[in-house]
């Protein structure tokens, strides 16, 4: 079940939001977890059965850690994250290692491993960063475990986030699952379904038609493009995951608002930076501060020597794209943004910052878009052989067929990644999908609301199922 499908926006939400709004404030927790059990379970039935379990040894395992003292309360402390992380690496790395194990014991001429491959349950990764987060904030006495395990499992499964982020810190969100009362408002709520449907908008009318051109492209035998070609794929490719990523995020953050939660941001115009530092900062925002706060300063953050603190680095990047996905491609992608965090802080962001800003940020984007060749292709050596394409200088036209609907769609997602250039637009875009200042601005978002979400309706009847690309992760 996606955000964008027909089974959610005619069925799902409106039930789920009609009996969460006609629920007394002491339940609107439990309806909403008894939704998000049933979305979460509609599409990985199996994986729940043993989600749910797991969830419950987190909850007590970190209530008696917190009861523990000494050598015992560290002990239960490693023991609880050792089984979250053993659950990750076996639900989404145990196929990925055992190939390469038997790729490896077959070139000596021996038998591989025999085992059944592992369906991956969507959402792991994101459940695993927030599981984590309970663990450590209650660790660190960030927060205190929570009473009853009803908010625990709240946290964990509700369902705007709990696909593809953003990822949620406990932290950021403890109060709220207790009480939100002040946030239980028209106007909290009308904004945030202007938000989701800005979201639905960007999914739905820019990232799936811009899609439909991308998976053409890399579909065809790397012989057959030419440079056009394979230029119009990544630049194509570079805007269709920014749209379906930032726009899954502004459905998850609107439909939070309309619960009475308020998620943080994940997504601040990612191509207007002007080095990977400033990039990592506006794409994936969630994800990037998780690491930081999880991994990076735990392993010493910039309080040790130069030379460690850019293996630190490398080190992030790396696990980083492997969190992504179990693939080369993916480890590939994370060290080659590592190597350029690495190379800001010797030398680049300070020449980066003497040739300007337009010159700075075009060559930013041009080292995004070759990480997302890695990120997009299905292998290794189709990426490479898709790089080499892009400098063929083959200078033919392009030879895949592009409707006018697609380049009209492609220049409108130009026009807005690049928006943030604009003097100010940064606050302005956060001023628009805050709370309406008065009853003109809510009247005037709520019918811009009703006719994208009419049109976008519309698409979704009439086009072919698309899930959100994160969904694999």
């Amino acid at each position: 079940m996606v955000f964008s499908g027909l089974l959610f926006l005619w069925y799902f939400l409106p039930i789920f939001l009609l009996f969460y709004f006609a629920a007394p404030s002491q339940w609107k927790n439990t309806v909403a977890l008894v939704g998000s059990c049933f979305f979460y379970a509609w599409g990985a039935p199996e994986f729940f059965l043993f989600l749910f379990p797991s969830l419950i040894i987190d909850f007590y395992l970190v209530r008696l850690t917190n009861l523990s003292i000494g050598s015992l309360q560290k002990w239960l402390y490693g023991l609880n994250l050792t089984l979250i992380l053993l659950l990750l690496l076996i639900a989404k790395y145990l196929n990925f290692f055992v190939g390469n194990i038997n790729q490896f014991v077959q070139l000596w001429g021996a038998n591989g491993i025999a085992m059944k491959a592992i369906v991956l349950p969507i959402g792991i990764s994101f459940i695993t960063f927030q599981r984590i987060s309970y663990v450590i904030d209650c660790w660190t006495k960030k927060t205190a475990p929570l009473v009853q395990f009803q908010n625990y499992a709240l946290y964990i499964l509700l369902f705007p986030q709990l696909i593809a982020g953003p990822i949620i810190r406990f932290n950021e969100v403890a109060a709220q699952l207790i009480n939100r009362q002040q946030q239980d408002t028209i106007d909290f709520k009308l904004s945030g379904f202007f938000r989701f449907i800005i979201g639905l908008s960007k999914k739905v009318l820019i990232a799936d038609t811009i899609g439909v051109v991308v998976d053409g492209i890399f579909e065809m035998p790397l012989g057959n493009l030419n440079m056009a070609t394979a230029w119009l794929g990544i630049i194509a490719y570079s805007f269709q995951i920014y749209y379906d990523f930032s726009g899954y995020s502004d459905m998850a953050i609107g439909l939070a608002r309309m619960l009475g939660f308020r998620f943080p941001e994940n997504f601040n115009f990612p191509y207007i930076a002007q080095n990977i530092s400033e990039f990592w900062r506006r794409w994936h925002i969630t994800l990037g501060n998780w690491m930081r706060d999880y991994l990076y300063i735990p392993l010493g953050g910039n309080r040790v020597s130069k030379r460690r603190m850019y293996f630190n680095l490398w080190t992030v990047f790396l696990l980083s794209g492997l969190w992504h996905g179990a693939a080369w491609t993916f480890i590939f992608w994370g060290a080659f943004h590592g190597l350029f965090l690495i190379l800001d802080r010797l030398f680049l962001i300070k020449y980066l910052t003497k040739l300007g800003k337009i010159p700075a940020m075009l060559i930013t984007y041009f080292i995004v878009l070759i990480g997302w060749i890695f990120f997009r292709a299905d292998s290794f050596s189709d990426a490479v052989g898709y790089i080499q394409q892009l400098f063929s200088m083959d200078l033919g036209g392009i030879v895949y067929y592009v409707s006018n609907k697609f380049w009209l769609v492609l220049v409108v997602a130009i026009v807005f990644a690049f928006f943030g250039l604009l003097p100010k637009m940064e606050k302005k875009v956060a001023n628009i999908f805050a709370n309406a200042p008065n009853t003109r601005m809510l009247l005037l978002k709520s019918f811009l609301a009703f006719i994208l979400g009419s049109y976008c309706l519309v698409e979704t009847m009439a086009s072919d199922f698309n899930p959100f690309i994160y969904f694999r992760f």
